[in-house]
Formats: structure tokens, sequence, C-alpha cells
């Protein structure tokens, strides 16, 4: 008998994903199909990754034509499709903010790789005895010993300590707390404009408004976490758009390469300046396959406006859930949504056991709480896709509170 794609997993792989349930090979926009030929809608996008969709045409030839040209000559040389994905970032950051002068462009390959670089940054900006971090309970910014350190969770922090000092966290929307937090160690803070991995739970009104008060009245640098918020995923560029305030750091990757692995860093031309040539580096950040995706999935962006398509299909999205009776509530921003579950149809169960009968019925999602799913489907989907999701979803809620769900 032939071994299953998830038993070869358990033999061959470390088990810190556990064993996935089951094997996809291909994609198309919104729909994914594994390996028995079942079709799946993807709500999830790979975490929020491939807001383009699955397999998109022209990030797909971008690809293919620069691993025909070139792939790899480190960053000590230039290459073409870097120089036009850091213009864009570069304007897309300080679209609709009072920043005028550009910034500067760090590429990495991963968004714990972004913000372990903008960790670094910040210290190097201001020194030591200025190199703390506050960021917020609830947080995620990475597993890298920096980036967990500043990671909110203090259950993900046990099994690695001791860990890196000069890390504190705040209550999340608590400006008081944050400012009782800060003592003369402190040179940044670091938040998600909406926490994603954390539960969804996005700023409350004026919140971020007031940490970059308090960051300029205490002379901090504040750094925008925009891993899974950035790109038109909450309907606007970057989520800390929505608050109508300026950033000193911006990182950003999961949809700048829509699947392909690329991070970068932005920061103001004062702040980057901290960087000397040897400070940072990555043999891989920035190659040119993965700008040259990057460049693309930024010219499609632009062109489809793609923050426009997440405030229309978010607002469908959340009005569809709202109306399924094993739906409590719905909150997040555009299509980063937690859709928080009714007790009647949880019982004994959990969010991620809710989730596996979504997988089963056709529908992939995640439990990002106990009890609350997380649904972010492409910037693409189309209306049609929004009702066909959330009819499944209501299909397997409705077994949940029957007593009838597997």
């Amino acid at each position: 008998m032939t071994a299953t794609g998830s038993e070869l997993w358990a033999e061959r792989l470390m088990g810190n994903y556990g064993i996935p349930p089951l094997t996809f090979v291909r994609g198309a926009g919104t729909e994914l199909f594994d390996d028995a030929g079942h079709r799946y809608l993807d709500f999830l996008c790979g975490l929020a990754v491939t807001g383009l969709g699955h397999a998109h045409p022209r990030v797909a030839a971008a690809v293919a034509e620069q691993a025909t040209t070139l792939i790899h000559v480190s960053n000590l040389f230039v290459t073409e499709p870097q120089l036009e994905v850091a213009e864009r970032l570069d304007r897309l950051v300080r679209l609709g903010t009072d920043q005028d002068q550009p910034g500067r462009v760090l590429f990495q390959n991963s968004g714990a790789e972004a913000n372990e670089a903008a960790l670094k940054l910040v210290r190097k900006f201001h020194g030591r005895g200025r190199h703390g971090v506050l960021s917020a309970f609830r947080s995620f910014h990475g597993r890298t010993l920096g980036t967990l350190a500043a990671t909110g969770q203090p259950e993900k922090h046990e099994p690695f300590q001791p860990l890196p000092e000069g890390f504190r966290h705040a209550t999340w929307n608590d400006v008081a707390a944050f400012e009782t937090a800060l003592d003369p160690s402190v040179g940044a803070i670091l938040l998600e404009p909406l926490q994603g991995e954390g539960g969804i739970n996005p700023a409350e009104e004026g919140f971020l408004r007031d940490i970059r008060r308090l960051c300029d009245e205490r002379g901090l640098l504040l750094i925008l976490d925009e891993i899974q918020t950035g790109l038109g995923r909450t309907g606007a560029w970057f989520g800390f758009h929505h608050a109508g305030i300026r950033a000193d750091v911006v990182t950003v990757a999961k949809a700048l390469g829509n699947g392909i692995p690329i991070g970068a860093v932005w920061a103001t031309k004062e702040v980057a300046a901290a960087f000397g040539p040897g400070d940072h580096g990555s043999t891989f950040a920035g190659q040119p396959v993965a700008a040259a995706a990057a460049r693309e999935v930024l010219r499609v962006m632009e062109e489809i406006d793609a923050p426009r398509l997440a405030r229309e299909r978010g607002v469908e999205l959340t009005g569809l859930l709202e109306m399924l009776p094993g739906i409590s509530s719905v909150r997040g921003q555009g299509l980063l949504l937690g859709a928080e579950l009714a007790p009647g149809v949880l019982a004994e169960r959990t969010a991620p056991q809710v989730a596996l009968a979504c997988l089963a019925a056709g529908l992939v999602v995640n439990g990002i709480t106990p009890t609350a799913l997380r649904i972010a489907p492409p910037l693409t989907v189309s209306s049609a896709e929004l009702v066909e999701g959330t009819e499944i979803l209501g299909e397997v809620l409705a077994a949940g509170a029957a007593g009838e769900m597997a």
C-alpha cells in the first residue's frame, strides 16, 4: 500500500506543525485541490499570503521569466526587480500620510526576518541604553529568538527561555498601560495595527494615534508590523493608514510575494541611516525571482485597487457571516476577519475542531482562538464564492448545533 502524504510527513519531517490532514496539489484563484481531486474554497490564503489568489497568471509568468533570466547573484550587486519594488513600497507606505520624504527599503526573506531586522535597526539607531522595545500582550511578531521575545504571548516563550532581554509588554488598546510600562531604556514601540495571530483584535478608535503622540513626546520610534495586515488586506494599503498616522519603521511580508518568500523593512531616511555596511545582511534577501514576483504583485494590486476590493468584499463577507445562526459576532477589518462562534455550536469542541469540520466540507479556515475562526479569503474573491463559502460554514455550524459535527 502506498503511503499517504500525511504518513510520509510524519516519517520524514519534524513535528512542529503536527501532521497535516491532507495534501494540496494545485490551486487557482480561490480554489484548492487535494491529491484525491477534491475541491476546496480557500478562505485562509496560506495565512493571509495569497492575496491575489493561487497561481495568479501574471505572477506565475513573472516568476518563470525571471527564473530563466537570472536567479541569484547576491546583494553585492544590484538586480533590476528590486528597484521597482522598493520604489512602489516606499510610495504606498507614505500614501495618505504627511511623510513627503522618501524612505529606504531593506529586503528580507520572511516576516520574522523583517521584524528581526527592524529590531536591530532601532537598537542601532538609539544605541546601548535605549535598546528596549515595548509591544502588546497577545501580539505576534515571529519565531526567531528576538521576535519571539517581542511577541506578547508568554505561553510561547517558556520552552525557549531565557530569551533576549530588553523586551516588555503592555495591554493592547490601553495607552495608559503603555505609558506606565515605559522607562528610559525603551527606544521603540512595536505594534500590529490589527493583531492577527493573537485573535484578530483591531485597534480601538484613537489608540494608534495616541501611541504615535506618546512616541513623539518621548522620542520613541514607532514600528508598525504590517506582515499580515499590509498591502490591502484591511481595506487600506497598510493597516496604520486607517489611523492617519505616520510610521518610523514598517515591516512587510506575506502578501508581498503572493506565496513566494519575501519580506521587507521600510524606514525613514533618518532611521535607515543607522545601518551601515556590514550591520545586517542576508544571502537570499530580495533575490531576483522573489523580487520579480513582488514587482508583479504590486503592479497588479495597484491596477485592481486591492484596498477597495478588500473593503467591498469585507462588507459583503461580514454581512453574510453575521446572518449565520452559529456566529455570535464578527470583528476585524476588510478581509481579515475573526468570527466568534456561538456557545451552542462549540459545546465540547473548539474552533480548531470546527475548522477541521469545515475542511472536510470543502472550506479552508482556521481556529485563531479556542472560540473564533480566522477568515481571510483572497482580495480577488468573488461575491458568488463568498456566498458559497459562508453556506458551507453555515452547514457545518448547523451540524454542530445539532450535535452532528464529526
